[in-house]
């Protein structure tokens, strides 16, 4: 004799509620302080110091993503102008900035970039949309994103 289950058959559940996409383009700054190639690295320290910020893109008249400057590279500016003697005006952002620039997609998954920060080594990655850039995410909004999800995900 067999055994009986008295369970009726279980309807197939159908998982209507899809978990909301965590993007990039989610937790990215759009208002961004940039720099102009032709900018003075001694402009740049001001404008650093003033803002309270680490670094910054480089964009040309076409708001086109053409590099990045940091703290670092103006300091290496600096060093070299006292080491050699020179006078600090002359010296513009092209010359000292990063030109080959990794940036980050705005659709990635906040938790992809998260990865990618890890790897990377870098504080920041700017977005650009169409050749144009249209922001930047830094380590610290990754882990604003984090405590936003913190509350609808995590247990």
């Amino acid at each position: 004799m067999g055994i009986k289950s008295f369970q009726g058959a279980r309807k197939q559940q159908q998982n209507t509620v899809e978990a909301p996409a965590f993007k990039v383009s989610d937790y990215m700054s759009r208002e961004l302080i940039y720099f102009k190639p032709e900018q003075t690295v001694e402009e740049v320290i001001q404008i650093l110091i003033r803002n309270k910020i680490s670094g910054g893109p480089v964009v040309n008249d076409n708001n086109e993503l053409v590099g990045v400057i940091s703290e670092g590279d103006c300091l290496k500016q600096i060093s070299e102008s006292r080491y050699y003697n020179m006078p600090m005006e002359q010296h513009i952002v092209e010359n000292r900035m990063i030109k080959n620039v990794e940036t980050i997609d705005g659709n990635m998954n906040i938790f992809d970039a998260a990865n990618k920060f890890l790897e990377s080594k870098i504080r920041r990655f700017p977005i650009v949309e169409n050749g144009k850039l249209v922001g930047q995410i830094s380590q610290k909004d990754v882990l604003k994103a984090a405590i936003a999800l913190k509350g609808q995900n995590w247990k």
